[in-house]
């Protein structure tokens, strides 16, 4: 992984990490040999993708990858898809499938991201601090450098608080769990709430949907009918009725990191993701933790993005 300049069709700059394709054999133990899905994209392996180093900023109309900005918030999930979309072929919201990758490779590696959680410095690190402005906000990039996936300065920043952060390609939709497959939003598929291209995260034991339920104390994935409200709790006390599958490890469904929080709805209706934690969440904020609560027209000060990018 090494940081790189990428220019996008209107001939600006950003700032990129570049992420070598992978095994889920390479970051999850005793996972099989095939390649992560991030990497696959219309059905083909591709040697590698392009994640925004920082939070994006938005600059004459098109969001970008750069330092010591104001991260770009209080803007929709369909507007941020729209946005990455603008700045060429291959250009794309960051997808979950990403995310999940660059999140499994750190806590392989032993390298699970800091940041702002608590009003500019790390909950458990008060000497680690960012710049701040507004109510506690930091700019992007400017933590040190534990603030990274990898911990170090060529590292993808601000992945764990000051934010949360939207990402594409999955969904709750009326309790059933779908995706687009793989990595195919970096083709700029339809996303859309009645698009064909989402897909049901199926049981291979019973051939059902996944769904979701939430019980009076533990959020667990089920088969079978939804039958309460959303609720939140620590990953670590989700529970499930059917075996984990290698999908939903790929995609930093479960078991995720013990310290983040899960929140999910299983109501009618779609829910889209966040990711990530903002700078109130303390030990609830983490590469792993996940809200899959939100419509797609929800705009928030807490919710920005980042662009990625993949070579077609």
């Amino acid at each position: 992984m090494n940081t790189v300049l990428v220019r996008d069709q209107n001939g600006n700059v950003d700032v990129m990490e570049r992420i070598p394709k992978f095994k889920l054999s390479d970051v999850i133990d005793g996972a099989s040999d095939a390649v992560h899905p991030a990497f696959i994209v219309g059905g083909k392996e591709v040697d590698e993708i392009y994640v925004s180093k920082y939070l994006n900023s938005i600059h004459n109309r098109l969001p970008y990858s750069l330092p010591y900005q104001k991260a770009a918030t209080s803007i929709s999930y369909t507007d941020a898809v729209r946005a990455c979309a603008l700045k060429g072929k291959g250009w794309h919201l960051m997808s979950n499938a990403e995310w999940a990758a660059i999140a499994l490779w750190s806590k392989k590696n032993g390298t699970l991201p800091h940041g702002n959680t608590c009003r500019g410095a790390y909950h458990a690190e008060p000497n680690e601090r960012g710049m701040t402005y507004d109510d506690y906000f930091t700019l992007t990039g400017s933590g040190p450098k534990t603030w990274a996936h990898d911990h170090t300065e060529d590292g993808i920043f601000d992945l764990c608080g000051n934010v949360w952060e939207w990402v594409s390609g999955l969904r709750i939709k009326d309790s059933v769990i779908q995706t687009i497959a793989n990595n195919d939003v970096a083709l700029n598929v339809d996303q859309s709430i009645n698009s064909a291209a989402w897909q049901d995260m199926i049981d291979p034991s019973s051939g059902k949907s996944i769904k979701f339920t939430c019980g009076d104390e533990n959020v667990g994935f089920t088969i079978g009918e939804a039958e309460r409200d959303w609720n939140g709790v620590d990953w670590k006390d989700i529970y499930t009725d059917f075996e984990i599958t290698e999908q939903m490890k790929a995609l930093a469904l479960f078991p995720g990191e013990p310290d983040a929080l899960f929140y999910a709805d299983s109501t009618e209706g779609e829910y889209v993701p966040v990711r990530g934690g903002n700078w109130t969440d303390a030990a609830s904020a983490g590469v792993f933790a996940l809200s899959l609560d939100n419509a797609r027209s929800l705009v928030g000060s807490c919710i920005g993005f980042r662009a990625a990018f993949c070579p077609l």
